[in-house]
């Protein structure tokens, strides 16, 4: 069993240094476009809403599971 946790271990520690080898810092550009002045109130905004709203009803519609387990389980 030792043997195969230090082959795994290994394997791991090669996997993270070839990856670690193989991501780069991305130069210097443009910068890319400029906001458009011509938005109100704020032009970097984002709109979080749907994901929000999907997040919260996910972990109410996980919350009632759990209470209607725990109920059941009595």
């Amino acid at each position: 069993m030792k043997k195969h946790t230090f082959l795994s271990a290994l394997g791991t520690a090669a996997v993270c240094v070839l990856l670690a080898t193989a991501a780069h810092a991305q130069g210097p550009g443009t910068g890319g476009p400029g906001p458009d002045p011509t938005q109100t109130p704020n032009p970097t905004a984002v709109p979080l809403d749907g994901g929000a709203s999907l997040l919260l009803a996910s972990g109410v519609a996980l919350g009632l599971k759990k209470l209607r387990d725990r109920r059941r389980a009595r």
